[in-house]
C-alpha cells in the first residue's frame, strides 16, 4: 500500500476511534487513563476495541468502500478493444469474450491479473490485502 495513503488512513482511523483503557474499561480522550494513569491504550470504535490502528482501518474500509468487480471491468476493457463483439464460425455467432474465457481460462486469468496490476500501478484501483480484493 502507498505510504502516503497509509499515513492518511492512520490519521482517519485515529480520528474515527478513541483511546480506551481496557483495565479500567473507560474512554481516555487525553491519551492517558484518568483512573490508573496508563498510556498503554487500545483504540475503541462502536464495534469493539483492540490495540493498534490496522484493525480500525480495515473496519473503515469494509464499511465505506465497495469492492471493484475486476472481472467485469476487465471484460469491458477487452470488449472496448475488439472490433467485433461476436465471432462467427460457420453459421454460428459467439460472444468473443466468452470464447476467450472458455477456450483458454489460464491465459484469461493471466491477462486479467496483468490488467489489475496495471490499473493498480496507475492508481485507478487500490488493494489493501495484497491483491485479493480491489
Amino acid at each position: 500500500m502507498n505510504s502516503d495513503l497509509k499515513s492518511k488512513l492512520e490519521i482517519l482511523a485515529s480520528n474515527y476511534s478513541k483511546p480506551f483503557c481496557y483495565s479500567c474499561y473507560q474512554v481516555c480522550p487525553t491519551g492517558r487513563c484518568q483512573s490508573c494513569g496508563s498510556d498503554d491504550l487500545m483504540r475503541s470504535t462502536p464495534n469493539g476495541c483492540e490495540y493498534g490502528l490496522d484493525w480500525v482501518i480495515n473496519e473503515i474500509l469494509n464499511e465505506k468502500l465497495v469492492p471493484v468487480n475486476t472481472e467485469e471491468a476487465f471484460e469491458e476493457s477487452v470488449r472496448s478493444t475488439l472490433e467485433k463483439e461476436t465471432v462467427t464460425i460457420g453459421w454460428m455467432s459467439f460472444d468473443a469474450v466468452t470464447i476467450m474465457k472458455e477456450l483458454d481460462p489460464i491465459s484469461w486469468k493471466i491477462a486479467k491479473s496483468e490488467y489489475e496490476t496495471i490499473e493498480e500501478s496507475e492508481g485507478n484501483i487500490v488493494s489493501f490485502d495484497n491483491g485479493s480484493t480491489y
